[in-house]
């Protein structure tokens, strides 16, 4: 998958393409839908499957105030993105200037100019130029002048309720770990480096690792099932896991971590740039302050067998599915 950064950075050979427009924050169900389609008809048309993204998402640069935490930070959209077969990326750099670019004019050096686009494949709650002044409609008719067919996706539902990123960034600061897969299509996951801790899972003989800080979305305080993927690529090492999101109450003042008990661990070699990636399955329970920390160590020992159990029913059906 080509990832362009700037519209002059777009071959000018690279049309005619079939192209989806949006933020595709979490790339969830509903996006993959509209993906999958982009690429038949791309396929079926000998044209290139094209994705408009844009970096940093609209909401950071036009209300900074919100602090959005996004569900995939940039790089991790890229990755997720490129595993579903587009060809392309196109990832615009959005600032106060950009978005103020009409709907028309952003149609017409976008994907009349640059993408020599032939269909646009949007969901129905889509809104674009300045002041979103633009929508689905906006789209087709400007279609119409342009040169390209627009077609638009109903929502695609979960349950009673359509999937969408501030759905699925709802569940996740509820800690609803099962919605959230269900939405996302996989499980959700965070990426981080080690950092330092305090020294308490030394002290109290339980092997433990603790995320550097991270900005975007985490799940609710709490405690979770979790696995840790320690490293990348080939040398890579997985290690099954109980996580803590909170303030480590018991010790006294309040100190935020995400602090993982490693199961069957054994020794590996990490520094501070060893990538980490962290994957939430289950809430086991909120954070809580216990009298002392050999109370804390109980819990976290029976936080373990629950996580221990459920580890074993997923070995089984993994056995049981191969």
């Amino acid at each position: 998958m080509n990832i362009y950064r700037s519209l002059a950075e777009v071959p000018a050979d690279l049309g005619p393409t079939v192209v989806t427009i949006g933020n595709f924050d979490g790339v969830h169900c509903g996006h993959q839908t509209v993906i999958r389609e982009v690429i038949a008809r791309a396929r079926a048309l000998n044209a290139k499957a094209v994705l408009v993204t844009l970096d940093p998402h609209p909401t950071r640069v036009l209300r900074p105030e919100r602090k959005l935490q996004l569900i995939t930070p940039t790089d991790v959209k890229l990755e997720l993105l490129e595993k579903t077969g587009l060809d392309a990326v196109l990832l615009l750099p959005f600032t106060r200037e950009f978005a103020a670019t009409s709907a028309k004019d952003f149609c017409t050096a976008v994907l009349h100019d640059t993408l020599h686009a032939v269909e646009v494949h949007e969901g129905e709650n889509f809104r674009f130029g300045s002041g979103a002044a633009g929508d689905t409609h906006s789209l087709e008719a400007l279609g119409q002048t342009l040169g390209f067919t627009a077609k638009t996706f109903a929502a695609i539902e979960s349950g009673r309720t359509s999937i969408s990123s501030s759905r699925i960034r709802h569940a996740v600061a509820e800690g609803d770990m099962a919605a959230t897969r269900h939405m996302l299509g996989r499980e959700f996951f965070v990426d981080s480096t080690p950092a330092r801790g305090r020294g308490y899972g030394t002290k109290y003989a339980v092997p433990t690792i603790n995320l550097a800080a991270y900005d975007d979305l985490l799940p609710a305080h709490g405690v979770y099932i979790t696995d840790l993927r320690i490293g990348s690529g080939d040398d890579a090492i997985t290690f099954e896991g109980v996580t803590n999101i909170g303030n480590r109450p018991t010790f006294g003042a309040d100190s935020f971590a995400v602090e993982t008990y490693l199961l069957r661990f054994h020794p590996v070699d990490l520094t501070e740039e060893t990538p980490l990636r962290m994957a939430f399955h289950k809430r086991l329970r909120s954070e809580q302050k216990f009298a002392d920390p050999n109370a804390l160590k109980t819990q976290i020992f029976k936080d373990v067998a629950r996580a221990e159990r459920w580890f074993a029913l997923r070995r089984a059906l993994s056995n049981r599915a191969n």
